[in-house]
C-alpha cells in the first residue's frame, strides 16, 4: 500500500526526496561559494566560505523549526489552513521587542542581545504557550476552537498594544525597532546557533519517539480516543512543542507568517502521506531548499537580501488565501 501511494503520482518519493535533498545541497555550495573574490582554497577564500556558513546554518535550523512546527499543528488543530501565528506567538515576540524599546529605550534591544535573552525570549513564549493550553483544556468545557479564538484574540490585543507603544517612541528608536520586527535571515547571530540547535535536537528526539501517536492524532478526536490515545494531553505535548519551536525560529530570524504554511502544504503534495515519517522530513528539505534558493538568487544576483522573507511571505499569504477561497471554510 505505501509503495503504491509513493508511485501514485508517476515519480517515486525516495526519488522526490533525492532531488530536494539535491537541491538543498547545491543551493548551499552556491550560497557559501557563489562570486568569492580571494583565489579558490587561500586563506581569504576559507574565512569568507566559514561567515556565509553562518547563513546556511541559520537557514536549515529555521526549515526545520518552521516545517516541524507547522505539520505538528496541523496535526493537533485537524486543519491545514492554519497556522502557528495564529496562537499569537509572532505578536508576543512584537511586543516583547515593542516592550523592550518602550521601557528601556531602543539601544537596549542591541545592548541585551546574546545567549541569556534568546533564552529568556523563548522562555516567555514557551511559557504563555504552556498557560494557555493548559488553562483551556484543563476545565470541562475545554475545546480546540475555544483555544484557537482565544489565541486569535490574545495575538490581536498584543499588536494593539504593541501598535500603542510604538507611536509612543521617537523616530530613531521606532527606526531601529522596525528592523528588528521583519523576518530577516541577517539578523541571524553565529552565538545562538548551537543553543537552537540543541533545543531543536531535543524536540526531534520527541517528535520521533512519538510519531506513531501523532499519526493517529491526526485521524481526528474520536478516532484517536476510541484507539486508546489520550487526546488532550497529546494536543498540549504537540502545541508545546510547536511553541518552542516557533519561538527558536522567532527570536533567530523575527516573524515569519506564511513560510511554514507553503511548506507543509507542498510537503502533503509530494508525499501524498499522512505519516509523519514521511511529511516532516520533506517539511524541512522543502523549507530549506525554499530559502536558501531564495536567498542566493536575491543576494548574489539581484543584490536584495533584506527581501527574502518579504517574498516567501507574500508568496505564502497569496497561497493561503487562494487555498482558502477553494477550501470555502476554514
Amino acid at each position: 500500500m505505501a509503495e503504491a501511494v509513493s508511485v501514485r503520482r508517476g515519480i517515486p518519493v525516495a526519488l522526490r526526496f533525492a532531488i530536494v535533498a539535491g537541491v538543498v545541497v547545491i543551493a548551499a555550495v552556491l550560497v557559501m561559494t557563489w562570486d568569492i573574490g580571494p583565489e579558490p582554497g587561500s586563506k581569504g577564500f576559507w574565512l569568507i566560505v566559514r561567515m556565509r556558513s553562518v547563513t546556511v546554518v541559520t537557514i536549515l535550523l529555521v526549515a526545520a523549526c518552521q516545517g516541524i512546527a507547522t505539520v505538528l499543528f496541523h496535526t493537533a488543530t485537524g486543519n491545514r489552513i492554519l497556522t502557528p501565528s495564529i496562537m499569537g506567538f509572532d505578536a508576543l515576540y512584537v511586543l516583547i521587542q515593542t516592550g523592550t524599546a518602550f521601557f528601556l529605550g531602543a539601544q537596549a534591544l542591541s545592548a541585551t542581545d546574546g545567549v541569556p535573552k534568546v533564552l529568556v525570549q523563548s522562555a516567555v513564549m514557551v511559557a504563555f504557550a504552556t498557560l494557555l493550553y493548559g488553562w483551556l483544556f484543563g476545565g470541562r468545557r475545554g475545546s480546540l476552537h475555544v483555544t484557537l479564538l482565544v489565541g486569535l484574540v490574545l495575538g490581536a490585543g498584543f499588536g494593539t498594544l504593541s501598535s500603542f507603544m510604538q507611536r509612543m517612541l521617537v523616530p530613531g528608536d521606532f527606526d531601529i525597532l522596525s528592523a528588528r520586527l521583519f523576518g530577516n535571515i541577517s539578523n541571524s547571530n553565529a552565538e545562538y546557533l548551537p543553543v537552537g540547535y540543541g533545543i531543536v535536537a531535543v524536540i526531534l528526539v520527541l517528535v520521533f519517539l512519538r510519531r506513531h501517536r501523532l499519526d493517529v492524532l491526526a485521524l481526528g478526536r474520536d478516532t484517536a480516543t476510541n484507539l486508546g490515545l489520550n487526546h488532550k494531553r497529546e494536543v498540549i505535548t504537540t502545541l508545546v512543542m510547536v511553541a518552542v519551536l516557533v519561538s527558536i525560529s522567532t527570536t533567530m530570524v523575527g516573524p515569519m507568517t506564511f513560510f511554514g504554511f507553503i511548506v507543509a502544504t507542498l510537503a502533503y503534495q509530494l508525499t501524498g502521506s499522512q505519516e509523519h515519517r514521511r511529511v516532516l522530513p520533506f517539511a524541512v528539505l522543502l523549507g530549506a531548499a525554499m530559502l536558501l534558493g531564495a536567498y542566493f538568487i536575491l543576494h548574489h544576483v539581484f543584490n536584495a537580501a533584506g527581501l527574502v522573507t518579504v517574498i516567501i511571505e507574500f508568496v505564502g499569504g497569496l497561497a493561503f488565501v487562494i487555498l482558502l477561497l477553494r477550501k470555502g471554510s476554514m
